[in-house]
């Protein structure tokens, strides 16, 4: 499917501001929603349309877009945990001061190019996911500021999350914001918790802990993730059937929360068992 086809609001309204000189490009654009592989793709084709030296088609050949398209365009930077590390930077969950340090020195220099900056997260796989304030923590989205707000002409940065309100205030008021949502199928599969959370919210608080041991017991045989998106699962089930029990809501962002615990390599039974003290009430 095309990006046009499944996002054409979207997709409209970015065209027109890179056609037309009547809505500007915004220097600093966020997008939320849970679709942060397409958040991504809409990101490097803004940079391609920012940059192409043709028509500005999807199918167009010139060296910017095939640069683009590869990836290896030199004014179109992915910053991640694992994008773009300087070679003295020894972070592995954060983007750091480093990387920062390294956009501001980017930007002393001319360039022929538009520059576009995207800010995501992304694992030693490639698999794109979301920027909060643990990966994006507050010093280094503190140093961006003032470039962020002041930017050079021709420099564009783009922010990809999942809930807006896991960037700072500050990135938020200086960005355009803009929800890109999922348009895949959802899958409320969750087998592999079957019998172990389901009802969840009827358990006494002094049966947390021994929940929380029989979570952790399914990694035997199941990943972390695997487990807590099962869990996610069984919460996206219970809402769609109950869409006016808005604590819901709030219980899976607790296990997204729980799921970038497990990213960044914490215990199993330390990840449930803060799960369960805060959604078990």
């Amino acid at each position: 499917m095309l990006l046009s086809d499944k996002y054409p609001f979207l997709t409209n309204y970015f065209t027109q501001a890179l056609s037309t000189n009547s809505r500007p490009i915004p220097q600093s654009i966020l997008f939320y929603g849970n679709d942060l592989e397409s958040q991504y793709i809409l990101a490097n084709e803004i940079a391609r349309v920012l940059n192409c030296k043709q028509d500005k088609t999807d199918n167009c050949d010139c060296l910017n877009c095939r640069w683009i398209r590869e990836n290896s365009h030199p004014a179109v930077m992915t910053f991640s945990r694992v994008d773009n590390k300087p070679e003295d930077d020894d972070s592995k969950t954060v983007i750091s001061i480093k990387q920062s340090a390294l956009i501001k020195e980017t930007l002393m220099s001319a360039s022929e190019f538009h520059r576009v900056f995207i800010f995501c997260d992304k694992d030693e796989d490639g698999n794109i996911a979301g920027l909060n304030q643990n990966n994006f923590q507050a010093e280094t989205a503190n140093s961006l500021l003032k470039i962020i707000e002041e930017p050079q002409p021709g420099v564009t940065f783009i922010f990809l999350t999942r809930y807006i309100e896991d960037l700072l205030p500050t990135i938020i008021s200086r960005s355009q914001c803009f929800f890109v949502p999922s348009k895949e199928g959802v899958n409320y599969e969750f087998g592999v918790i079957a019998g172990i959370f389901e009802n969840y919210w009827n358990f006494e608080r002094r049966d947390v802990f021994d929940i929380s041991q029989r979570l952790a017991d399914l990694t035997k045989e199941h990943s972390t993730i695997e487990i807590l998106q099962s869990i996610q699962n069984y919460i996206l089930s219970v809402l769609k059937s109950n869409p006016e029990q808005t604590e819901f809501i709030n219980h899976i962002k607790r296990v997204e929360d729980a799921i970038e615990q497990a990213r960044l390599g914490m215990k199993p039974i330390n990840i449930f068992d803060d799960l369960c003290l805060k959604i078990i009430t």
